[in-house]
């Protein structure tokens, strides 16, 4: 698995109902492997969150948690991801995303939801999230509907993001060096 590039079309399209009949077309066995294979990668990546269509595989289909100091390190699997309904209240966090490496915005979401998926069984489910794994399904699902947290902001809010994520890569990129000149 390798992440796309943030401006992959297929990032801004939304995803087709997922059928088990689809994974074949990209060397999978079952629902089981998928999502495995999603966690190990998401996982290595540092992520809570991961939308198939982020690693170029066009189905309807995340994963999240496997954080421990997110609800005692909970993974859900989600096919078919639906929002059923959402809290009045809303809460602005600051949020990442794998495909926007080093940048973080303020989004404002509903606290809690309740979402409708299958699991990696193709069992139906009905989650009631609040707190971090609600903004982490909301994130994956906006993926799923071809939407990213930038679509959230102004462009002035991103740009300054992306300059602020800049100057911490480079500054990490001179320590990297640094590190390395001094060991040799």
């Amino acid at each position: 698995m390798k992440l796309l590039n943030p401006d992959d079309p297929i990032l801004k399209k939304g995803l087709p109902i997922y059928d088990d009949s689809q994974l074949k077309d990209y060397g999978y066995k079952d629902r089981k492997e998928l999502v495995e294979e999603m966690f190990d990668f998401m996982g290595k990546a540092g992520g809570i969150g991961l939308t198939a269509n982020q690693v170029g595989i066009n189905l309807n289909v995340f994963v999240m948690g496997g954080h421990p100091s997110i609800e005692r390190g909970m993974k859900i699997a989600c096919f078919n991801p639906v929002i059923l309904s959402m809290s009045q209240e809303m809460v602005k966090l600051k949020e990442g995303c794998l495909s926007y490496p080093f940048i973080f915005l303020n989004i404002e979401r509903p606290r809690k939801i309740v979402g409708k998926y299958e699991d990696e069984n193709g069992e139906l489910q009905e989650g009631h999230f609040d707190g971090y794994m609600s903004r982490i399904f909301q994130h994956e699902y906006d993926h799923t509907e071809g939407r990213t947290m930038v679509d959230k902001v102004s462009k002035f809010r991103y740009d300054l993001a992306k300059k602020r994520a800049d100057k911490l890569l480079k500054k990490h990129m001179r320590e990297l060096k640094k590190d390395a000149e001094t060991s040799n």
